[in-house]
């Protein structure tokens, strides 16, 4: 959803990036204005909001409204229409009538609306109802879906030519949909495939690789083969490396770690045959199961579970970090602006891999102070790794070569280009870099714990954007992230943990081309399983059922049970629950590490009832939180209101231009400071009536989770 953090003007709420992120992909070759307008509207309300958006709210089964034009005439080449909007529960389906005849000749109907809390953009082409007006037409008609109680808002209507990344994804829609299935049939196979031999284990040194392994009932020759992350395991024509296994049933080979500039690091290994014009699978591959670390920093945990999400230091107020007793934060980095291919004023050259990229000092100054600050406290750091998109970049450039090349523009971040080896290597040299700066604990040094690969991968369509893909080959993608994340970052720091992050929708999706969490965790694990485990952990956002409505306690859509729609507050043990499962655990043993690392409860207003439910909300969540081991941290998001995040007021203090209360305490904020403390039960009393119990024992749930 919506996390705060830092661009390359400094360190700024996230949501205020998507805006502008949106606004400059939705201004390109805009044509013909609209706006929405009240005449004829039926079963939905209409607001200006003052700002250039309006909000609509559905109120019945058959909502629409017109447009109105506002400025500038269509041209024959403007079919496209596009605007930005957000919804926070999203819409079924979007349609468009080109009047008149107002009829269903004259119509385009689309994908609905994708769950969005920020802006974000959408486009549907209207060329089809458009050529059949023969070019007269007067207007527009727009049909949001066809169920009562959406909340939209919508601005920056226009029309306008199709983009040249539209052209592009039509253009190959078809081979590329042919392609991804074979692939999916491929990779699903793959996963449930038992294979006569195996690589047992593979051990990354400083300059050598060591890779055992059985061959089973396979009969050679037989090849150890080398299969770097950017290639597609399951159709591989060479290999980099192909080593003779000598006859035996086991064997136990080493390889040089780097091949030139190029760094084995990151590869994976299996045994094959020849077949072909190609290399048969006799094995699984298999990642490095240890990495020789270069260091030792010492482990640090959260001394305490309360932190902070979207860190950065922010004045004066910096002192929360005391007075709150902060002990994890999440920073938020785009490697877009930390790191390009082109030399420029301001940059420095950084060699990675036989190839020279070149860092912003800018940003990582605003990294180091922020660093300096959390590094003087002891408090573990999360990064959450972000890219944006590329398809407007030069070619050639740091963001062309990494966003993946499916990403469709409706996303506000998107998925790395895995399947690249420029691509691969550009990214790789990002997270290299920071590793290398933050992760060996270095004094005078700030340090970067764990690395939080991209954000709410299930609700991927909007925050981590690959295109469409089946669940499986997102997750592949997703995999080689992580892998590649947390074998860069083990190089230096043995107690670095990559973390996948989810949002609420647990065992349910109000979107189409969004994923369930519970089955992007069990297809994680079947790729550990298939390819050998590590030590991931988990980043799960339990935001109250409706973002916009404090009162967790009552919230739907959630159950007592590992199969429930989603984990709010209220059902956080089911959380616990899955990590206490033996196939949830590395290695069958050990528990995954949770952080709760982007939640929190809005004030609707500053009212006294809004911000007692607020404050009554953290009390209710953290009497549950206390008692889950499995949970080690909750970094609240937001610390601030910000008025970028939809009318959202989650944070602990109020909006920084509040008149006469800028960056105000609000009561939940006492409530966080007393959590955990001998003053709890003293701060919290007072929130039970709101919550309707008569004690904090009432909101434990104490019953069986299956």
């Amino acid at each position: 959803m919506i996390a705060s953090g830092s661009l390359l003007g400094g360190w700024v709420c996230l949501a205020s990036v998507v805006c502008l992120l949106v606004a400059a992909g939705a201004a390109a070759g805009q044509g013909a204005t609209y706006v929405p307008t009240t005449a004829q509207i039926h079963d939905a309300t209409l607001k200006d909001l003052g700002d250039g958006s309006f909000e609509i709210v559905t109120t019945g089964s058959d909502p629409y409204l017109f447009l109105k034009a506002t400025g500038g005439k269509p041209t024959p080449g403007q079919h496209v229409l596009a605007f930005e909007y957000a919804a926070p529960q999203g819409t079924d389906v979007l349609e468009v009538y080109v009047y008149p005849p107002l009829d269903q000749e004259h119509s385009v109907t689309g994908q609905g609306l994708s769950l969005a809390e920020g802006w974000t953009s959408h486009s549907i082409d209207i060329k089809a109802a458009l050529d059949r007006t023969g070019g007269k037409w007067d207007g527009l008609r727009i049909d949001p879906g066809a169920q009562p109680g959406k909340l939209i808002r919508i601005r920056n209507i226009h029309l306008r030519e199709p983009n040249a990344r539209e052209l592009e994804m039509a253009a190959r829609e078809v081979a590329r949909k042919a392609e991804l299935a074979a692939r999916d049939a491929r990779m699903a196979a793959y996963l449930r495939r038992k294979f006569s031999a195996s690589v047992t284990e593979v051990a990354v040194g400083a300059d050598r690789i060591a890779i055992r392994g059985k061959v089973g009932t396979a009969r050679g020759p037989l090849f150890l083969a080398e299969a770097p992350l950017w290639q597609d395991v399951t159709a591989l024509r060479n290999a980099p490396t192909l080593v003779r296994i000598p006859a035996g049933k086991s064997f136990s080979l080493r390889v040089a770690r780097r091949d030139g500039a190029r760094d084995r690091l990151t590869s994976r290994w299996a045994v094959v045959r020849r077949s072909g014009a190609g290399l048969e699978l006799v094995s699984s591959a298999r990642y490095p199961d240890r990495v020789q670390a270069a260091g030792n920093p010492p482990e640090e945990r959260p001394r305490g579970k309360k932190g902070l999400g979207g860190f950065g230091p922010w004045g004066s107020i910096v002192s929360d970090l005391d007075d709150l007793d902060i002990s994890a934060v999440t920073i938020n980095i785009l490697l877009n602006g930390l790191i390009d291919t082109m030399p420029a004023p301001g940059r420095s050259p950084f060699a990675y891999d036989g190839t020279t990229y070149y860092i912003s000092d800018a940003e990582v100054k605003r990294i180091d102070e922020a660093l300096a600050e959390t590094s003087k406290r002891h408090i573990v750091v999360s990064a959450i790794i972000l890219l944006a998109h590329g398809y407007n970049a030069p070619r050639g450039s740091w963001s062309q070569l990494t966003a993946h090349p499916d990403a469709h523009p409706s996303g506000i971040f998107v998925m790395p280009n895995m399947d690249s080896p420029e691509g691969l290597r550009a990214y790789a040299a990002g997270l290299e870099y920071l590793a290398r700066r933050y992760s060996r604990g270095e004094p005078g040094r700030g340090r970067i714990h764990h690395w939080i690969l991209h954000n709410e991968i299930n609700a991927g369509w909007i925050w981590t954007n690959a295109g469409d893909k089946t669940d499986t080959l997102y997750m592949d993608l997703y995999h080689r992230s992580m892998r590649l994340a947390h074998l860069i970052a083990r190089q230096y720091d043995p107690h670095a943990q990559a973390f996948i992050s989810l949002e609420h929708h647990w065992n349910y999706t109000p979107e189409p081309r969004f994923y369930t969490g519970k089955r992007l965790l069990e297809l994680l694990n079947s790729y550990c399983r298939q390819e050998g485990d590590f030590d991931w952990a988990l980043a799960h956002h339990p935001y109250p059922d409706s973002l916009l409505v404090p009162r967790t306690w009552e919230d739907g859509h959630t159950t007592f049970a590992l199969d429930t729609p989603k984990i709010t507050f209220r059902n956080m043990e089911v959380l616990q629950a899955w990590a206490e499962r033996p196939e949830n655990k590395y290695l069958g043993k050990v528990q995954r590490t949770i952080h709760c690392t982007e939640q929190g409860l809005n004030s609707p207003d500053y009212s006294e009832k809004s911000l007692a439910e607020q404050a009554a909300g953290m009390a209710y969540t953290w009497t549950k939180l206390e008692r889950l081991s499995a949970i080690e941290a909750f970094q609240y998001h937001a610390w601030l209101d910000n008025r970028a995040e939809f009318g959202l007021r989650i944070g602990l203090r109020k909006f920084v231009d509040e008149p006469g209360d800028g960056w105000g305490k609000k009561p939940i904020w006492y409530v966080f400071q007393a959590a955990g403390t001998p003053r709890q039960a003293e701060v919290f009393a007072p929130y039970l009536p709101v919550v309707g119990m008569r004690s904090w024992e009432e909101a434990v749930y104490k019953g069986a989770i299956r």
